[in-house]
Parts: structure tokens; C-alpha cells; sequence
């Protein structure tokens, strides 16, 4: 007997991805979602080109629209919560409506889930920026990137979380509230701190989905600005390996509610953001991309990889996809999709 999901955030870059997934294997989907984001409607009819178009349900909706969510919520199995405002920047300029959208839209969420006579899973989208700045965390400087003096195998799980800037704060506080709904209210919760993922139906701007804007901007021939001096790392992990992450937590969710892991690339798949993507795209271009130069922005970190042990020891969860097919595989995907990245569709 099929499941049936609510996917909050559902026409975004993952939440499609992840519908894409359980309608191929025959599961009911309800998809969540304002469609506030470039590309949401996109993604939308691509579902419904690939699935039919009654293939799944579609709420309009807003997370902050808490009755909506409880009638959304009342036959639903599993939620999978990917809605929220998602850039830095934008918390910065806007720290109400980031607080709303994430904060409240989570707690939203765990109460409608609370509410319902199904007590669903939740399986929640954070980030690893609840570990802040980490300035006390040693950095070497090698030829083409930085790297932890000490953190061997990356940012643990027990690494004190110290949230920077509103979306910190506010992602924050959804990653707790939903660990403290299985603690107090037995809700079988599951936290997710990702790290950089990426992959195609991701239409990726500067400051949000970094990777996919370096090779949109790349493919299009759209300027590029780094920001210092492009040394700087990140664990980067392929869409496909976040969803089977999400599998597995489901498929374990005896032993994984109430639990916290950090997913990402891990140490065996980093990039620094220039001085290593660079020749990796420029490959796949086959010419040289001319870039402008920026200051370092405030609170961008040297390095950050993710301790993924957790998950690959109490989940049997690894990442399968190297940076270099993953790359490639988006690099492909945006070329053949070249139409809908103009100003008409973004």
C-alpha cells in the first residue's frame, strides 16, 4: 500500500526532485507550496509532463497559514518540510518575514503534524549554518583551498550550535523545535543540517545554490563575481544522495526519530568555490571563464565540511555521486535546458 507525503517546499529544486521520485515508485504526493520561487512553476509542469496531470495533489499555499497547513495535513503519512526563505541576504534585509517563513513556518507545521491522528513522520531540512561563524575552529592554507587543522573527518553533530545572522536564528529554531517535538510529544522527527546540495531542476542564484549559479552563469555566459579569494571550501553532495538520505531515515525511523545528522558531501567531496571548481568547469566548457573579483563578504567562512559518520554509521548512508559525475551531470542538464533559464521563465 502506497504512503502518502506531504512535501512543503515541493515545486522548490529538492522537494520536486524527491516528488519526481515518489510518484515514479507509485507513493501519493501532496505538494505544498506558495510557488513564490523562480522556477517553482517550472518545476511544477515538469512534474506533470513527466507523471500526468493528475498525478498529484497541489495545495497553494503558505507555511505561515496555519489552518491551511492543518487541513492539508489530515490523511498524510510522512511530511518532508523544504519551505522557507533559504538566502543569508535576504534574512538580513528582511529578518521578519525570514522569521516567519522559517520559524513559525516550522512550528506551523510540527503543530499541524501534532494535531493530526496519523502522527506523521517529519523529516526536516536544516542547515549547517546553526553552527555559525566557528572562528575557534584552526584553518590551514594549501595552493588551491583551506582546510580544518583538527576537524579530520569534518563538523560533527556535537559541535556547539552558535546560530549567525536572522536566517541562522531562524532555521535554528525550527532544527529545535523539531528535535524537542519528539522528546515532548513523541513525534517521530528527524533533522537534517545540510550542507551544499545541488543538481538540476536547481535554478540557483549568487547567493543561494552557489554551484548551480557558477555553472548557469557559466553556460549562459552570464558574469561571475568571487568573493575573496576563492579558496574557500564546502562539502558539496548531489540531490540523488540527499534523497536517499531521506529514504533511509524513513526506512530506519524506529531508530532515527528524535535524532540529529549531518549531511553532506563530507571530507571525500569538497570544492573550493573557485581555485578548484574553476578548472573543473572550464573543462567542461571547453574555454576560459573570465571572472570579477569582490571583497570578502562578512561571516563567509575559510572552510566548512560536514562530519557525516553519524549518518553513515546509524543509517548506512553514504554520498555515491563525486563531484566531478555530479558537475558534469548538471553541466549537461543546464545545457539542454538553456530556454528555461530566460528572463521570461526566471
Amino acid at each position: 500500500m502506497s504512503l502518502h507525503y506531504l512535501v512543503t517546499g515541493g515545486a522548490g529544486f529538492i522537494g520536486s526532485n524527491y516528488v519526481h521520485r515518489l510518484l515514479g515508485r507509485g507513493e501519493r504526493v501532496t505538494i505544498f507550496d506558495n510557488l513564490s520561487r523562480a522556477g517553482a512553476p517550472l518545476n511544477i509542469q515538469w512534474l506533470r509532463t513527466s507523471h500526468g496531470e493528475n498525478s498529484f495533489d497541489l495545495v497553494i499555499g503558505d507555511v505561515r497559514d496555519a489552518d491551511k497547513l492543518l487541513l492539508s495535513m489530515q490523511d498524510i503519512d510522512i511530511i518532508l518540510h523544504l519551505a522557507g526563505q533559504v538566502a543569508v541576504t535576504s534574512s538580513v534585509e528582511d529578518p521578519r518575514k525570514d522569521f516567519e517563513d522559517n520559524a513559525l513556518g516550522t512550528f506551523n507545521v510540527l503543530e499541524a503534524a501534532r494535531l493530526s491522528d496519523r502522527r506523521p513522520i517529519v523529516l526536516y531540512a536544516s542547515t549547517n549554518k546553526v553552527y555559525g561563524g566557528m572562528e575557534q575552529a584552526r584553518i590551514e592554507e594549501g595552493s588551491t583551498s583551506y582546510k580544518y587543522a583538527d576537524l579530520l573527518y569534518g563538523v560533527p553533530e556535537t559541535q556547539p550550535l552558535d546560530f549567525h545572522s536572522p536566517y541562522g536564528c531562524s532555521k535554528g529554531t525550527g532544527d529545535q523545535y523539531v528535535r524537542d517535538y519528539h522528546r515532548i510529544y513523541d513525534l517521530p522527527t528527524v533533522v537534517f543540517r545540510q550542507s551544499c546540495i545541488y543538481g538540476p531542476r536547481q535554478f540557483g542564484i549568487e547567493d543561494q545554490g552557489w554551484v548551480a549559479w557558477f555553472v548557469i552563469a557559466a553556460v549562459l555566459g552570464k558574469p561571475i563575481t568571487i568573493y575573496g579569494d576563492g579558496k574557500q571550501v564546502r562539502d558539496v553532495l548531489y540531490v540523488d544522495d540527499l534523497l536517499n538520505a531521506y529514504d533511509t531515515a524513513i526506512a530506519n525511523i524506529v531508530s532515527a526519530a528524535g535524532k540529529v545528522y549531518n549531511i553532506g558531501g563530507g571530507p571525500t567531496n569538497t570544492l573550493s568555490i573557485w581555485r578548484e571548481f574553476a578548472p573543473l568547469l572550464e573543462n567542461l566548457l571547453g574555454q576560459k571563464i573570465d571572472v570579477d573579483r569582490g571583497d570578502w563578504r562578512p561571516g563567509d567562512q575559510h572552510v566548512y565540511v560536514s562530519d557525516i559518520r553519524k549518518a553513515e554509521q546509524e543509517l548506512g548512508w553514504q554520498p555515491k555521486v563525486s563531484v566531478e559525475d555530479g558537475v558534469q551531470r548538471l553541466f549537461e542538464w543546464v545545457k539542454a535546458n538553456k530556454h528555461l533559464f530566460t528572463p521570461s521563465n526566471s
